[in-house]
């Protein structure tokens, strides 16, 4: 018993022995440190915040970090655009950093950089910090950089791919430095050179291509830029080192929806004169024909704009065909006097007056409407939306608490004032009546058109429509008419400046050149298959000359019956 008593006693002695003095200090050493300075390095903290404000683009902050020192050496502006540049040689989409750590002299930063060309590069960037600042040199706008060595790229941009017509016959082919036209009359196939602007050529170049290579300029050159360029490749270099390579990648031919024997028949049309001839497919918006400035030239669209005016009337109740409206040749709005052209009596109703364009009618008519029901029947058509054809400029309207006055109102509503429109915005207008109420966006190529949208109701669209086939049956499109009904448009005189007065005719008497002459029209007007939109600079009146050229488009247009 007493044996068994000892041996419990010296096991509890051993096992509890006092730690020596000299092992106690080392423990608290340990526990020190590691509660004082367990946490990350100031060399580690600044490579986090410097490579944050890397990821998100933000020069000026990464600037901050640097010694003052290196920010006396270099200013903010040649560092942001060192980054830039660099970013845009490498054609880089952005940048992913890595958790860093200390090294001698500073951090290593583990980063990847996405680029379109290249694929993910990846290297450690050598950060050296001295206190919590970044002793910068240019050296460190691409990771992997050696002490000395630039950033460079030998580019070997891919052949351009062919443009296709709807039928399959070549429109322009060939080497961008050296495009050929096939069958395509006039300038729908566009032209290249080098991007006019240093912005668009800096895109071009961060998009892998080099420095000033041509690109689409106009026409479907423009329109199909990114689809036919193809992929660029080549050698990314730092210093002498190639650090990436890529193969080129030519895009394949582009089908488009051109309509070969519509194009000729637009250009033909045109017969040389400024102005732009658009032409739409009235149950999808596919592009048939785009001819001249059909969608480069915004002017003021004149009296075509009332196909907008009645639609905002008619979808908000505000009138109806049968609406009465006094006969009279001018309107008196804020104490001006808004004639009609050439002075002309007319009025009655507003269905009448759509079918003669009587602004005495549809200038009051849109006070009655008002800014705010306006604007926003001009917007849900088209206007101040970005166009969905690469190149193409935008409709435009005033907002509507910048139309102050009823006789900024009243000149809105006939197309004048501040209204800009291209002859494709007058011809999606067009095609959103003909295909009952719903708008079907422009597209040149038949997949990934954009989605439709219902902008007015079925039997809006029907309304218009019928007063539409009045215009050209009995109104002022008669020379557009291919037969009793079949034609259904509305014409359009948009002042320039006065037309009455001393001022009136140039030098040569011609009292035409102060008004673009307009024409939005859709065939047959039961069953539409067409759309064509025509505008003229300075040719006079609608009705003369706009008109009639349309019906030359539309003619060959129905003869193909598709």
């Amino acid at each position: 018993m007493a044996r068994r008593e000892f041996s419990e006693e010296r096991r509890r002695r051993l096992t509890h022995r006092a730690l020596p003095a000299a092992a106690i200090a080392a423990l608290v050493l340990v526990l020190v440190i590691a509660l004082a300075g367990g946490g990350p390095s100031p060399a580690v903290e600044t490579a986090r915040a410097f490579a944050a404000a890397w990821q998100r683009s933000d020069q000026r902050a990464m600037y901050a970090l640097l010694t003052p020192e290196a920010q006396r050496r270099h200013r903010l502006a040649e560092f942001a655009a060192a980054y830039r540049h660099a970013a845009a040689t490498a054609t880089a989409t952005g940048i992913v950093a890595g958790k860093p750590r200390d090294a001698r002299g500073g951090a290593a930063l583990p980063v990847t950089v996405r680029t379109r060309v290249f694929g993910s590069i990846r290297a450690r960037l050598q950060l050296p910090v001295k206190g919590s600042r970044v002793e910068w040199s240019p050296r460190l706008v691409f990771p992997g950089l050696r002490p000395g060595e630039r950033l460079t790229r030998r580019s070997v941009p891919p052949r351009r791919a062919a443009i296709l017509a709807r039928d399959g016959r070549t429109i322009v082919s060939g080497p961008a430095t050296a495009r050929v036209t096939g069958v395509a009359p006039g300038g729908i196939a566009g032209t290249m050179a080098a991007p006019p602007i240093a912005a668009q050529r800096a895109a071009a170049y961060a998009r892998g291509f080099p420095d000033g290579w041509p690109v689409g300029r106009g026409g479907l050159e423009r329109i199909l830029e990114d689809r036919v360029a193809g992929s660029p490749g080549g050698t990314l270099l730092a210093g002498a080192r190639p650090i990436a390579r890529a193969a080129p990648r030519p895009a394949p031919p582009a089908r488009t929806t051109i309509d070969l024997k519509i194009q000729a028949a637009a250009d033909t049309a045109l017969a040389g004169r400024l102005g732009g001839v658009a032409a739409l497919d009235a149950r999808t918006g596919a592009v048939r024909a785009l001819a001249g400035v059909a969608f480069s030239a915004p002017q003021p669209p004149g009296s075509t704009f009332k196909m907008v005016t009645l639609a905002a009337a008619l979808q908000n109740r505000v009138a109806k065909p049968s609406t009465p409206f006094p006969v009279a040749s001018y309107v008196l709005l804020d104490g001006v006097k808004l004639q009609n052209a050439n002075g002309e009596t007319c009025g009655g109703s507003v269905g009448e007056a759509f079918i003669v364009s009587c602004n005495s009618v549809y200038a009051p008519l849109g006070v009655r409407v008002g800014a705010r029901r306006l604007v926003g029947m001009a917007q849900s058509m088209g206007w101040d939306r970005p166009p969905t054809l690469p190149g193409a400029l935008p409709s435009t309207i005033p907002p509507a608490k910048a139309i102050t006055s009823p006789l900024e109102l009243g000149s809105t509503a006939i197309g004048q004032g501040r209204v800009l429109a291209t002859p494709l915005q007058m011809a999606m207008v067009a095609q959103t009546i003909a295909a009952k109420g719903v708008q079907h966006p422009p597209s040149v190529v038949p997949e990934g058109a954009p989605r439709a949208r219902r902008v007015l109701s079925a039997r809006t669209a029907r309304t218009i429509a019928r007063l539409m086939v009045g215009v050209v049956a009995r109104g002022t499109g008669v020379s557009a008419a291919l037969g009793p009904g079949v034609v259904a448009g509305k014409t359009g005189t948009a002042e320039l400046e006065s037309t009455t007065g001393p001022s009136a005719k140039d030098l040569t008497g011609n009292q035409q050149s102060h008004t673009d002459a307009w024409f939005a029209s859709f065939a047959p007007a039961r069953r539409p298959r067409i759309v064509v939109a025509v505008m003229l600079v300075r040719a006079g009146a609608g009705g003369d000359t706009a008109a009639p050229t349309a019906r030359q488009v539309l003619q060959v247009a129905l003869a193909g019956g598709r």
